[in-house]
């Protein structure tokens, strides 16, 4: 019978053999290991159905697909609208790299408000 359930002894109790089926493999990346981290912390019960449920390693890679995208386009508008271009760069490369960082800090914070810690 396929979904007989098998036992193994643990000392004088008898527990049942039960194991997951295995979810497709795919590459997370740094944006949806920290919503993971974050949904494991404050949002458990969200955590644990979606890995009972053998989805949470496609929510996770939609989550970080969502938010990859998402912070390069506000990388892109952002260095577009303060004016952080190419020539820029060929100009003062100190100033760039600082304000590059400051657009990235920046674009960080409205991903990790809006979709990581959501």
């Amino acid at each position: 019978m396929e979904n007989e359930i098998t036992y193994t002894q643990q000392g004088d109790y008898l527990l049942p053999d039960l194991k997951l089926p295995e979810q497709p493999k795919v590459e997370i990346g740094i944006w949806g290991r920290r919503h993971e981290r974050y949904i494991k912390h404050y949002h458990r019960i969200r955590y644990f159905n979606l890995l009972t449920s053998c989805k949470l390693t496609a929510y996770l890679a939609d989550i970080d697909k969502e938010a990859a995208e998402m912070f390069e386009k506000l990388v892109n508008q952002l260095a577009e609208r303060e004016g952080v271009t190419e020539q820029f760069k060929a100009d003062n490369q100190i100033m760039w790299i600082r304000r590059m960082n400051n657009i990235r800090n920046q674009a960080m914070e409205i991903v990790n408000d809006s979709i990581i810690y959501n």
